[in-house]
């Protein structure tokens, strides 16, 4: 039962951790492409920075989902 406890600490570390890198490049490449897309048409910037920061709010959302998934395989199995 203690390998168990060792892979489902692993599984959960390596949902958060990978998350966590997706969710920071994903961030990164889009906010560089806003970056980008502001600069050759200043007259978007205020519809572009909208569609933006919704955009990272989906992101992020999908780390803290990933996150929260990690925290329930760990206490459904320590608490059996």
């Amino acid at each position: 039962m203690e390998q168990v406890y060792g892979l489902v600490a692993l599984a959960c570390g390596l949902i958060i951790g990978l998350g966590a890198i997706g969710a920071c490049i994903g961030i990164a490449l889009m906010g560089g492409k806003y970056l980008e897309a502001s600069a050759r048409q200043p007259e978007l910037m205020n519809a572009l920075q909208v569609k933006m920061f919704l955009l990272a709010g989906l992101i992020d959302a999908a780390f803290i989902i990933g996150t929260g998934i990690a925290l329930w395989f760990a206490t459904s199995t320590f608490l059996k």
